[in-house]
């Protein structure tokens, strides 16, 4: 996956919570929960494994490969 737009700044916390509530509201996520040493717990499904993300760039990069894989499955219909 080749980027179009690369980042000149790291991601921000603020930010990844906003990337990780678009997830869910519109269900490509189950859950995403911030915890207080700054990982991120995500679900993909209500009885899905729980992953641990490290931080807000693992957030857009979630986010990232969740668009592409849309966009693909988009096109194939």
């Amino acid at each position: 996956m080749t980027s179009h737009h690369a980042r000149t700044r790291r991601a921000t916390e603020a930010e990844a919570g906003a990337w990780a509530d678009v997830l869910v509201r519109y269900g490509l996520l189950h859950a995403a929960l911030r915890a207080p040493n700054g990982r991120w717990l995500i679900q993909h499904s209500p009885h899905g494994i729980t992953r641990v993300l490290d931080g807000p760039s693992s957030v857009f990069g979630l986010a990232a490969r969740i668009q592409y894989r849309t966009r693909q499955e988009a096109r194939t219909r």
